[in-house]
Formats: C-alpha cells, sequence, structure tokens
C-alpha cells in the first residue's frame, strides 16, 4: 500500500514538471512571459508562438473542466500560486486603493465608451489608484491602457486609439495583440504606473490585454471573478456590457449589501441610459433598496468621466486604511 502511494506520488509530480505551464510560479505573469513582448525591443513576437497561446492550446487538449486528477491538481498548485503573489503585489502598490473596472468585452476600440474608460482609467490612476479588470479585450483592454497611458497628455491618447483601431476587436488573435505591441512601443510607459489584470485561460480565446503590466491569468474562473470583487476595495465602476457583466453586479451588491468584508464600496454606473433603460440594473438595484431587499449599496449612476472619478475619490478619502483581505 506505501510503495502504491510513493508510485502514485511520483506519477503526479512527474506530470506537474511537464505541463506547459509553472506550478509553483513566483512572480504575477506580464507581456514579456505570456508573449515574449519588451516594448523596448523593436521586435515582435508571433502570438501563436506565445506562452499564453501554448497553455490556451493545452487547456483545450486536457479540458476545461479536467477529469485527470494530476492535470486538476497542477491547474491547482498554480493558481494558489498566483493568489499568494498577487495579494504580495497588492500589498505592496495598492496603499492608496484598488478600483475595478467591469463591462463587455466586445466594446471596439474606437467607441467613444472605450475612450471615456481610457481617460477614466488614466485620471484614477494618475490619482494613485490601482486599477483592476478581468485582463482580457473590450472595456477591460480601455482600463489597462488607461493606466498605461497615465502621465501623458490627451493628444498622445487619441494618437494611441489611431494606433489601435485599425483593428477593432480581438476577432483575429494576432492582428489584435500586434496592435496593442505597435502601441506599447511607440508610447511607453511614462513613471511607475502599474496596474492588474485578472483574465483566465476558461475564456482563452480572448488573449490577455498585454497593457495590464501585471498579470494574475488563472484557470479557474469562478477564483478569478472572486477576485476582482474581492480586491476592488475603493469601487467598482460598471460600463455598458452584456450578461457577464450583470452576473457581476449582483454579485458585487451581495457582497456590498452583506459588507462581506467589513465595508460597503461605491458601485458607479457609467452611462445611464443604458443602466436604466437598456439593462436597467441600476433602476432595479434602487427599487430593492426602497422596500429594503437591498441595503448598504453606495449607487450612483452617471455619464460624467469627472463625477466618476470624484465618486471614488470622495470614497476613498473617507475610506483609509480599508484591506483587501
Amino acid at each position: 500500500m506505501k510503495e502504491n502511494r510513493i508510485t502514485e506520488l511520483e506519477s503526479l509530480h512527474e506530470y506537474m514538471s511537464e505541463v506547459p505551464f509553472d506550478t509553483m510560479l513566483t512572480e504575477l505573469y506580464s507581456a514579456r512571459s505570456l508573449y515574449g513582448f519588451d516594448p523596448s525591443e523593436a521586435y515582435v513576437p508571433c502570438y501563436a508562438l506565445s506562452q499564453d497561446r501554448i497553455v490556451y492550446e493545452h487547456v483545450m487538449r486536457t479540458g476545461l473542466r479536467p477529469s485527470s486528477v494530476p492535470e486538476a491538481l497542477s491547474r491547482v498548485s498554480h493558481d494558489f500560486c498566483i493568489q499568494a503573489v498577487m495579494k504580495e503585489f497588492i500589498d505592496n502598490h495598492g496603499q492608496q486603493g484598488l478600483v475595478g473596472i467591469m463591462g463587455g468585452h466586445s466594446l471596439l476600440r474606437d467607441d467613444s465608451v472605450y475612450r471615456d474608460i481610457v481617460l477614466l482609467s488614466k485620471r484614477l490612476t494618475e490619482a494613485g489608484k490601482l486599477m483592476v479588470s478581468g485582463g482580457g479585450p473590450g472595456a477591460m483592454e480601455a482600463t489597462h491602457l488607461g493606466a498605461w497611458l497615465a502621465g501623458r497628455d490627451e493628444a498622445d491618447v487619441d494618437a494611441a486609439l489611431r494606433i489601435i483601431s485599425v483593428t477593432k476587436d480581438a476577432a483575429n488573435e494576432e492582428e489584435w495583440i500586434h496592435s496593442s505591441f505597435e502601441l506599447m512601443m511607440k508610447f511607453p510607459r511614462v513613471g511607475d504606473y502599474v496596474s492588474l489584470g485578472i483574465p483566465t485561460w476558461f475564456y482563452g480565446h480572448e488573449p490577455a490585454t498585454p497593457f495590464a503590466t501585471h498579470i494574475a491569468k488563472l484557470f479557474d474562473n469562478s477564483i478569478r471573478e472572486d477576485h476582482i470583487l474581492l480586491v476592488s476595495n475603493m469601487g467598482i465602476i460598471f460600463t455598458p456590457g452584456s450578461a457577464g457583466t450583470m452576473q457581476e453586479i449582483f454579485q458585487n451588491a451581495t457582497q456590498n449589501h452583506y459588507e462581506t468584508y467589513g465595508y460597503s464600496s461605491p458601485m458607479v454606473f457609467f452611462g445611464s441610459e443604458f443602466w436604466t433603460k437598456r439593462m436597467p440594473a441600476y433602476t432595479f438595484l434602487q427599487e430593492m433598496m426602497k422596500c429594503g431587499q437591498y441595503k448598504n449599496l453606495r449607487l450612483s449612476i452617471t455619464d460624467s468621466i469627472d463625477e466618476a472619478v470624484k465618486t471614488i475619490m470622495d470614497y476613498g478619502s473617507l475610506s483609509r486604511g480599508k484591506g483587501t483581505d
């Protein structure tokens, strides 16, 4: 019996040493580690040969929900380590608070809302907030592009948008990622501004945006969703989206209702017509607050970048010391 257990452990160790990802990693991912890209070098790597794509293809071969115990344990080990190094990163960079932005993954790069998110994220980054998103395309990408362009003027923002708008969405991964690299080489980071993307290989057909300086890519999407809400202690800005964004709204509302982490933070709905007419989540939550079905929610709605920033900053000034544990 003992010999069988030793054989099983040796087999598990061998399997975990051969998967195409680090099961004991000690730092978050970046554009360099996922894609082999360094903005200081005049070299654009092939996405199809990248570490990100290799791991995604492995996931497709072994299953989104693997039945193999060694494969499942390999992913659990990886995700556990990601969570540990993500906490360390937040402890070092999130002293002034973290702000999440949620929204549609299909938002086009030439959409006015995309530009609004870039400017909103840029402003909050420059104000000292650490921006967080699901780390994919659309509204998520705009979040990290805004943080990447922090410290630059609005003319640079518009020039950067012209570069990437040649490829409007992530339907062609190779072109989408290459236009991102082109922008990063043309407009390198100014100062030490950083942002945190939390994508997943569960949706691996959508590459992680390289604009996020630190990428906590996970296998388990449920852990990923929970962590975006957990770490965004200074509030979440909800931009137009669909089913996934709606799920995140009510997940966040529940967390705030129960004050799960000891506080309730702002839920800022960006886009008045969208959130009161097309997908009236804001209106519904307001009504539920009035009849007592939801409590402790800090709801606001706006079409103004200035107002959204003010809501977050006003809460931040009242909430010094709130943790993310």
